[in-house]
């Protein structure tokens, strides 16, 4: 069970909140736990909706009126927001499911039944230029961009942490920053861009070969970045950087203090200029900097964003050697929990995540791990990102499956790997699942296809075994992974419904990393998914054109016990078997004893 705050205490907060709209003849305030940046996690800082509302999923909006409240959020939490507002005071808005509309449509619903001009507040820093535009130009609506909501009413809110600022060697990155800069200095030069204006963390750590650790599971820093043809300004908290980090960058790149950011872009820009910036990372009160100031904005994706997102071949040798460390610590999990369940032994969920978490933090270069992990037993696998803690966890039961979903960064890159397992038998339906979505994996993983497709092609692959029972998972079927910034990374993914403004079309070219993992989820029964990444690599070129194919770099054994081999057609099984002989190849010089034994039995070719 997620944590559930009292009834009482959302409601004590929500009431102060309308108590400050109505001083300022506020209608509705919007709320996000999103940051300056537009990262995918906060710090603890920006958590505002989190706090006025009790639900922690990493996605979702509040909207608060007069008299309700609302929260937004799409299908990978719709079971546990359903428990977290479980006490009626906020009600829960399914994203992407029928008759539910979109915020911005939810707002000028709003708008249009209004007899007044609809005020809407937020915190313009933490919203998205796009969206904040969107809801602009919506009628009968009037935009307050300078609403604090956290600052008026949390008193306990803590302060915003700055940490250390340390450089990435070039054997670890491939490129030294200089010649990031005249990739991006072409770009903007191609498209007659004279300031390129930077906010989003990983493509100012991703140019700056810099990492920090302001951040939980994501190792970058609070910064800005501008780009001009001769001079790179970087905003941070100057007191965090390393020596290391100074002296790497020495007479490439100033550096300003963070603060000073909106004072300066004031003075850089002018109506003279053009300036090149990604609208949907920036936020809305820089986007209103820049519309005020009478520039001309080219507003385009940052050309770092695809640049950092084929990695290059000093990168793809170092993930290719971190998944297979990576993947000793899944298959050492694995084979601990089989003991116990042949022992009869009790596992809970946070002793299944403190066993790999612990393995993980062993390896040499490790850094954090790369997102919580999710040690999910029995029905609460069917909440795809759940959150066990002491208080509120199970304890595996005999016949349930655990699904774990982990990773971590190292200076050698970023994992993200999900296995579901067995502990003890299950029945045949489990078996059943487990093995659609094991042929789901495996088909997608066997894709081979045209340069210029994008995840839109192929996502049918991986859905439809899934399709033909009439099963789906309210997901994308996999995401883009970045090279120690953040584990969920574009613009690369796997989808197959698209959403203008929210995903976008994205080329799939070698040297991109995206993961494989498709999933059945009955709520109050059980979940299941299989999780591997995919390096995307050329396969052949003729009169047709470019021919590709995916290379898989996660290796760790698929739980045996739970495929119904009756199901598998001889291509799937020559594809698991083919995929175990290379987990054995590379995990048994790691292995000894009863886990070399255990991994040579959960290897096995199956017939």
């Amino acid at each position: 069970m997620p944590k559930i705050i009292q009834k009482e205490i959302i409601s004590e907060r929500l009431h102060k909140l309308r108590d400050k709209m109505k001083t300022g003849s506020i209608d509705m305030v919007i709320l996000s736990n999103t940051d300056y940046h537009n990262s995918e996690y906060s710090s603890e800082y920006f958590k505002d909706r989190e706090y006025f509302s009790g639900f922690t999923g990493s996605a979702g909006t509040l909207l608060v009126t007069k008299d309700n409240a609302y929260l937004f959020t799409d299908g990978r939490y719709f079971v546990q927001a359903e428990l977290q507002l479980s006490n009626g005071e906020i009600k829960l808005m399914k994203s992407g499911t029928k008759d539910v509309p979109s915020i911005s449509g939810f707002v000028s619903e709003c708008a249009h039944k209004s007899d007044h001009v609809y005020r809407v507040a937020f915190d313009g820093r933490t919203v998205s230029a796009s969206f904040g535009e969107k809801l602009s130009k919506t009628g009968n609506v009037e935009i307050e961009d300078t609403f604090y909501a956290g600052d008026y009413i949390w008193q306990s809110r803590e302060k915003q942490t700055f940490n250390d600022i340390f450089s990435l060697d070039v054997k670890y990155t491939g490129e030294d920053t200089e010649s990031k800069l005249n990739r991006i200095r072409k770009y903007m030069s191609d498209i007659g861009a004279g300031i390129h204006i930077v906010t989003s963390l990983d493509d100012i750590s991703w140019i700056l070969n810099l990492r920090g650790r302001d951040i939980a599971y994501t190792p970058l820093f609070f910064s800005y970045l501008i780009i001009t043809d001769k001079k790179c300004t970087a905003y941070v908290n100057k007191s965090s950087l390393s020596d290391n980090a100074k002296i790497s960058l020495k007479d490439k790149v100033e550096f300003a203090e963070y603060a000073d950011f909106y004072k300066d872009i004031k003075s850089v820009v002018s109506g003279n200029d053009t300036v090149l910036a990604d609208k949907n990372k920036i936020n809305y009160s820089l986007f209103k900097i820049l519309s005020d100031s009478g520039c001309k904005v080219v507003y385009r994706m940052n050309p770092s964003t695809k640049f950092k997102s084929i990695k290059n071949n000093t990168e793809i040798e170092n993930l290719k050697k971190i998944h297979i460390e990576d993947g000793v610590c899944v298959a050492k999990l694995m084979f601990h929990l089989k003991r116990l369940a042949k022992n009869k032994e009790t596992l809970t969920e946070t002793d299944a995540a403190a066993f790999i978490d612990g393995l993980r933090s062993e390896i040499s270069d490790y850094v954090e791990l790369s997102f919580p992990t999710i040690s999910a037993a029995g029905p609460n696998a069917a909440q795809m990102h759940y959150a066990a803690d002491e208080e509120n966890q199970s304890t595996l039961k005999e016949g349930e499956m655990l699904l774990v979903d982990s990773g971590g960064h190292y200076l050698r890159g970023t994992t993200d790997i999900t296995r579901t397992f067995a502990y003890g038998e299950c029945d045949e339906e489990m078996k059943k699942h487990f093995t659609l979505v094991l042929k789901g994996m495996l088909a997608l993983s066997d894709a081979v296809f045209l340069k210029g497709c994008s995840g839109y092609s192929l996502d049918i692959l991986a859905r439809e075994p899934m399709w033909k029972e009439g099963i789906d998972y309210r997901s994308g079927t996999g995401h883009g992974v970045g090279y120690m910034t953040n584990v969920h990374e574009g613009p690369n993914a796997f989808r197959w419904r698209y959403i203008p403004g929210v995903s976008e079309y994205s080329e799939l070219l070698p040297g991109m990393v995206t993961t494989d993992e498709p999933g059945i989820y009955l709520e109050g029964e059980y979940g299941i998914r299989i999780e591997n990444e995919l390096l995307c690599v050329n396969r052949e070129s003729n009169e047709y054109g470019d021919f590709l194919e995916f290379e898989t770099l996660t290796h760790a054994p698929i739980d045996l016990d739970l495929i119904d081999t009756e199901l598998l057609s001889e291509r799937e099984k020559e594809l698991i078997n083919n995929y175990h002989n290379d987990v054995f190849r590379e995990l048994a010089p790691f292995m000894e004893g009863d886990d070399l034994n255990m991994l040579k039995k959960y290897t096995k070719a199956i017939k």
